[in-house]
């Protein structure tokens, strides 16, 4: 473990008194700012913060730490300003990966928009939903989306994701509209890649066996057969919010909708963002919000 990493983290609970604000305030996500103060704590052999279920205080070794620390990322922040105004306009190569639909919907139009404005980039975009190894293949970036699960990638939040159930006016004047998760047993659901559906009830994660008459690995087809009255789907905002808005589909079980979903950029734990990908990360993160 670096001894910088775990830092900032740490500096942003002790200022922030939360762990989740402090992951709110670095854009990550919360179980990575928890996971970065205990590898900190194991490193210094030091408890810095002392936890309950109310509230997180720190303790009399983390202010000291915490002195030393902010004056220390306050230099960092002075010195990485000093080589961002040197190095203003980003060059050289960005290899970039993302899903395939979203990313070439999505991200493609805001990435040829951004590399217009810097003639001195050259741009190499692959599209794929398999799980590639940046380091291995070379990446500098990944676009993710969903739950992020546990990696020694660094992350930060670019944009929400919802996931809507929805289905067209004719199917829901023939079959009704779902008002419990139990009920989805007596619906057509269109599937996906996966056996279930995910959900959030009282706080707690659901994942709901569903089954239907049409299994799809494209979400464009699935989308298709939902508005033509053939069942239920469970799709990501960037598909059907233009038919939501326009009401050719109406969203269902919305109390259920699973809020801990995002757009993510990963890249690389042991390496500090370049110029040139933190610009873009900053731009993309300004134009899906």
């Amino acid at each position: 473990m670096s001894e910088w990493e775990g830092v900032s983290e740490f500096v942003a609970v002790a200022e922030k008194g939360s762990f989740t604000a402090a992951a709110v305030q670095l854009a990550i996500s919360t179980a990575q700012v928890s996971r970065q103060v205990k590898q900190l704590e194991e490193r210094l052999a030091t408890k810095l913060f002392y936890r309950t279920t109310r509230k997180v205080t720190v303790t009399e070794a983390g202010q000291i730490y915490y002195q030393h620390c902010r004056q220390v990322l306050d230099g960092l922040d002075a010195a990485e300003q000093a080589l961002t105004n040197l190095q203003s306009v980003p060059r050289g190569k960005l290899k970039i990966t993302a899903p395939t639909t979203y990313g070439e919907s999505i991200i493609a139009p805001l990435l040829n928009d951004f590399i217009g404005q810097y003639p001195d980039l050259e741009l190499q975009y692959e599209l794929t939903n398999q799980r590639v190894d940046l380091i291995e293949l070379g990446f500098d970036l990944a676009i993710r989306l969903g739950k992020l699960e546990d990696s020694s990638m660094m992350a930060k939040r670019l944009a929400p994701r919802r996931q809507f159930v929805c289905a067209s006016r004719a199917y829901i004047a023939a079959h009704g509209v779902p008002h419990t998760l139990s009920e989805l047993s007596h619906h057509n659901c269109l599937k996906g890649t996966l056996e279930y559906w995910r959900f959030q009830e009282k706080g707690l994660d659901r994942n709901i066996k569903i089954s239907g008459s049409i299994s799809c690995n494209s979400g464009l087809t699935l989308l298709d057969a939902a508005l033509k009255g053939l069942g239920l789907v469970q799709l990501p905002d960037y598909y059907v919010d233009p038919y939501l808005k326009s009401g050719q589909l109406i969203a269902c079980l919305v109390n259920y909708q699973h809020f801990d979903e995002a757009v993510w950029a990963l890249y690389p734990h042991n390496r500090q963002l370049s110029p040139k990908v933190k610009m873009l990360v900053e731009y993309l993160a300004k134009h899906l919000n």
